[in-house]
């Protein structure tokens, strides 16, 4: 939904601030308190905001500007030219959009050929040589002004004082730009030492590259390894430098450091292919990049194109994504798990991290929600730990509303499951169900999992299942699929042919109907019905597990109780192991392949009994056509089925509510026909 004008300039006016914050301590203090994802992510709202509302764009927004001032400590600079950053582009999608629009500009670019660099991780520079001798090196600053730091330049043993070779490049002024970078490998060992003697550790190598160049003392730069990589050539005369293939070339004779990955691509479609490998091979670098670099190898076409603001058009960076992002809190839900635990779920506004959507991650208990002070509303950061499981890292209380109010747990454990009792044992930071073991939950699921409306394993009953648990072969749903003949065979009550028909009878539902499946997984108040609704909207189960609350709560008879339930219910640790494990064993729900049916819109009740199947079986067979069973009438049902031995009152509101009855024959030639 669009943001009204007033509140999208309020969360406007609060991201300027806070990003000219950000700004200031990173490129004047050189104390970043965020890191560039966590800039990036905010920047991209700011710029989001300022798209749908242009008039909340104003000359101090960060949106219009590079970087913050350079500090007063050093000398200042004007740039020949200014240092321009690029239009960032984080899909195929974006890549391919920013081709067809330079495509119209000008024809040329489409039988343009393309180069292509790591985006490297550190801080940006200039060295300036005359007739081959380094006078000057000078960061990119603001982009139009920057700082000279020549004397803590020179002490980076990959800055070569004069230029190899006697050739045109040795004359006159040549200026190359580049980035300041740290690798990995120096950066841990330089960590572990300053660990050794009690220092304080940095934070990430393109932290402490920018905080070592802007140090006054040049034999402190000089102590840390530090090494400049060149990534463009510029002369007075354009003319000069006609490629950026030619450039890298050039720099690699002049004596400076180039990336050996950077390479020509003849296509945009060869570039994304090498993008997709990149995203695997970047971890192997000896220095971290976010991204590639992509131009327009011609840089007499890249200057036809010319620039947009502080972008250029000829250029574009494609960046991985964050493995850090903002959003903002919307919900914070309950998950009961399988051994009664109470866990806290936040549930967020999509947002993608390491490559994946997120949309909810665990809060743990209620401490942790304490401790970090995460409430509704909130704006926060979230990160893959081990590039796997969304985590809260902390809350950004610049941008928390007046209304956000502190999370009580015990009165949101009422809220959502009055019908149950918690307890929080001594010494523990988990609330429990009262009363009620593991042993005893996991019973209920698996009676419930293999019933009759469910994966419908008649061989599994409420004493085989207990058998199970009570014997300690099955510890959660999925073991079920793991029982051998044998093991079964091992408990009193089983003999040859019952041990081998309740192996059998397992094995037969390893690939139920995804309706089934989702109703069998016990996620609280998803009914039969609402698991059908929930099968026909989504059609596979990965796809219902992604699904925003948006997506869950606009499925017909799912409101907002349901839609947290079941966002809950994904979220949940314990039950996402338990998916990994029914996928590992091969046992997962068919998709649904075809929508719809001839009862599709159709609602049916029956009332009384009926002589040629019962009422469960009459609604299975209405529900695979299409249509929705119901318990009761109401003002939405279609037909009311009267069987034998009838009640009166289902009767008298069909007539009042103007509902068709029809006989059991109706309803079988309906299914038939």
């Amino acid at each position: 939904m669009k943001a009204s004008q007033s509140s999208a300039a309020k969360r406007a006016a609060e991201l300027r601030e806070l990003l000219n914050k950000y700004s200031y301590e990173y490129h004047v203090l050189d104390q970043p308190s965020v890191t560039d994802a966590i800039y990036d992510g905010l920047m991209r709202e700011l710029k989001s905001l300022e798209e749908l509302h242009p008039t909340l764009v104003t000359p101090d927004s960060p949106t219009q500007r590079i970087g913050g001032q350079p500090i007063k400590g050093f000398e200042k600079f004007t740039h020949a030219q200014r240092m321009m950053s690029l239009l960032d582009a984080f899909s195929d999608q974006e890549t391919l959009a920013w081709f067809e629009r330079v495509k119209k500009l000008d024809p040329g670019v489409a039988k343009a050929t393309f180069w292509v660099d790591s985006k490297k991780d550190g801080l940006a520079g200039a060295l300036h040589y005359q007739d081959g001798v380094l006078v000057r090196a000078v960061t990119r600053g603001d982009g139009t002004i920057g700082e000279v730091v020549t004397s803590n330049i020179r002490t980076l043993p990959s800055v070569p004082l004069r230029l190899r070779g006697s050739g045109l490049f040795t004359k006159g002024r040549t200026e190359i730009r580049g980035e300041i970078i740290m690798t990995k490998r120096d950066f841990e060992k330089l960590n572990k030492q300053r660990e050794a003697e009690g220092q304080p550790i940095f934070a990430n190598p393109r932290n402490l590259a920018a905080g070592t160049i802007r140090q006054l003392d040049p034999r402190l730069v000089a102590a840390r390894p530090l090494q400049f990589h060149g990534y463009d050539l510029i002369r007075d005369d354009a003319s000069e430098v006609p490629s950026n293939s030619f450039a890298y070339k050039t720099m690699a004779d002049l004596g400076i450091i180039v990336d050996k990955e950077a390479h020509a691509e003849a296509t945009l479609e060869s570039v994304l292919k090498y993008a997709h490998d990149f995203a695997t091979l970047r971890h192997d670098l000896a220095y971290h990049t976010d991204g590639l670099v992509v131009k327009i190898d011609d840089r007499r076409l890249q200057a036809r194109l010319g620039s947009v603001g502080k972008n250029p058009r000829g250029a574009i960076a494609y960046k991985y994504p964050a493995e850090e992002a903002t959003t903002e809190v919307k919900d914070i839900v309950i998950s009961i798990g399988r051994t009664g635990a109470a866990t806290p779920v936040a549930v967020f506004s999509p947002v993608v991290v390491a490559g994946t959507t997120v949309q909810h991650a665990s809060l743990h208990n209620a401490d942790e929600i304490a401790r970090k002070d995460v409430r509704v509303g909130d704006t926060v950061v979230i990160y893959k730990a081990g590039e796997i499981i969304p985590q809260v890292s902390k809350v950004l209380e610049e941008l928390r509303p007046k209304s956000a109010k502190p999370f009580n747990m015990e009165r949101e454990l009422q809220r959502q499951y009055p019908e149950l009792e918690f307890v929080r044992p001594e010494g523990e930071a988990v609330y429990r169900v009262k009363g009620v073991t593991g042993k005893l939950l996991l019973k209920q699921a698996l009676i419930h999992f293999a019933s009759k409306g469910a994966l419908d394993i008649d061989t599994l009953g409420e004493k085989n299942v207990g058998a199970l648990v009570d014997a300690k072969l099955v510890r959660d749903l999925a073991d079920i699929y793991t029982l051998t003949k044998e093991q079964v065979l091992a408990l009193d009550r089983f003999a040859d042919i019952s041990a081998q028909k309740l192996v059998d009878g397992i094995a037969a539902k390893r690939h139920p109907p995804l309706s089934r499946f989702i109703y069998g997984l016990g996620i609280r108040h998803v009914g039969a019905q609402t698991a059908i609704d929930l099968a026909n909207t989504f059609r596979r189960l990965d796809n219902l597990g992604t699904a925003t609350y948006e997506q869950l709560n606009a499925v017909e008879g799912v409101g907002e109780i349901v839609a947290e339930s079941i966002l809950a219910w994904f979220t949940d640790e314990d039950n996402t192991k338990l998916l990994a494990k029914f996928r590992k064993l091969d046992v997962w729900p068919l998709d649904v392949k075809h929508l719809g049916g001839k009862l599709t819109g159709k609602s049916f009740v029956v009332t009384g009994s009926l002589e040629s199947m019962g009422r469960d079986e009459a609604a299975e067979k209405i529900r695979s056509l299409g249509g929705t069973f119901q318990s009761s009438i109401g003002k939405d049902t279609d037909y009311l089925v009267v069987g034998e031995n009838v009640g009166a009152s289902k009767l008298t509101k069909a007539t009042k509510l103007g509902t068709k009855q029809i006989t059991e024959d109706d309803l079988l030639k309906l299914l038939h026909n």
